[in-house]
């Protein structure tokens, strides 16, 4: 059960409302306006090509060790294909080599990016 609630009455320590106040209207599209504080300015929107130039030029080992362990798979199940064991699980070794120098790519790039201080 819901019981119902009643406003109390004004006495003489409260005060009723104004009707003819007004409300405060928050616009969503601009920062609040806080007295002794200035936001940063909004970033521009960046496309994907712009972000991927970007992080390849803060982190360009990165891509590189992708490229490295894209190209070392593919040659290597084509060596796999064509009977080439031998060189085929020499490849595959390279790609776990190559991947494992993109993780510490990723890793030295995420602490760089830690430490290096705001601007």
């Amino acid at each position: 059960m819901a019981a119902a609630t009643t406003p109390a009455p004004v006495g003489q320590g409260q005060t009723a409302k104004s009707e003819t106040a007004v409300p405060v209207v928050f616009d969503i599209s601009k920062p609040p306006i806080v007295e002794g504080f200035s936001p940063f300015p909004m970033p521009k929107e960046e496309g994907f090509k712009e972000k991927f130039i970007r992080k390849t030029k803060e982190n360009p080992f990165v891509p590189l060790g992708c490229l490295g362990t894209a190209g070392a798979l593919t040659y290597g199940l084509i060596a796999f294909k064509h009977g080439k064991s031998r060189q085929s699980q020499v490849l595959m070794r390279s790609r776990i080599f190559a991947q494992g120098f993109t993780v510490i790519a990723i890793i030295v790039g995420v602490a760089i990016t830690a430490i290096k201080p705001k601007q």
